[in-house]
């Protein structure tokens, strides 16, 4: 088993991610999840995490860039489900999206794929949360970094993001 290591409230941490630092700031309380990345899973960052952490994989949720036009949107959805592009082309109010290529979703939100988090991109861009986040007491997010996820209630995440929750993840 890897090796994996569970903290409290984060207190402050400078030279944090930028998604820590957005979280530090708004003081809200989160918990960290360090591990290392295991080399021979590869069902994708997110349900890897969650096998990882021994957590349900309905609790790690996974981001997501689509792009419609210009414009960008951030998707996140539970490790065990797929993302709709239909639902979030509606929840967007746009016709469609697509999903955005993970170079450029590199470039665009400031971190490696496998490590985007929603929270301190390089731009804000529009958060959706896919409501089944309401049923839980804590969700993980990334931390802005492989092998690195925030605990944060669903309720606190969505202040701090302002994230916009809609029915997105596709079962």
């Amino acid at each position: 088993m890897a090796d994996k290591k569970k903290t409290g409230q984060h207190k402050s941490h400078h030279s944090g991610t930028p998604a820590l630092q957005v979280l530090e700031s708004a003081s809200v309380s989160f918990r960290l999840y360090e591990y290392e990345h295991s080399t021979t899973m590869d069902h994708g960052y997110a349900r890897d995490t969650a096998e990882i952490l021994g957590c349900d994989p309905d609790s790690v949720f996974k981001t997501l860039m689509v792009e419609s036009g210009r414009d960008v949107f951030v998707a996140i959805v539970p490790a065990s489900a797929r993302l709709n592009l239909k639902s979030v082309a509606k929840a967007a109010g746009v016709k469609s999206v697509a999903m955005m290529d993970p170079r450029k979703a590199e470039k665009v939100t400031g971190y490696v794929t496998g490590g985007i988090s929603p929270l301190g991109q390089k731009h804000q861009f529009p958060i959706f949360l896919d409501e089944c986040a309401l049923m839980a007491d804590e969700i993980l997010i990334s931390g802005g970094k492989r092998t690195l996820s925030v605990g944060i209630v669903p309720a606190d995440f969505i202040a701090v993001s302002g994230a916009q929750v809609a029915d997105i993840a596709q079962w």
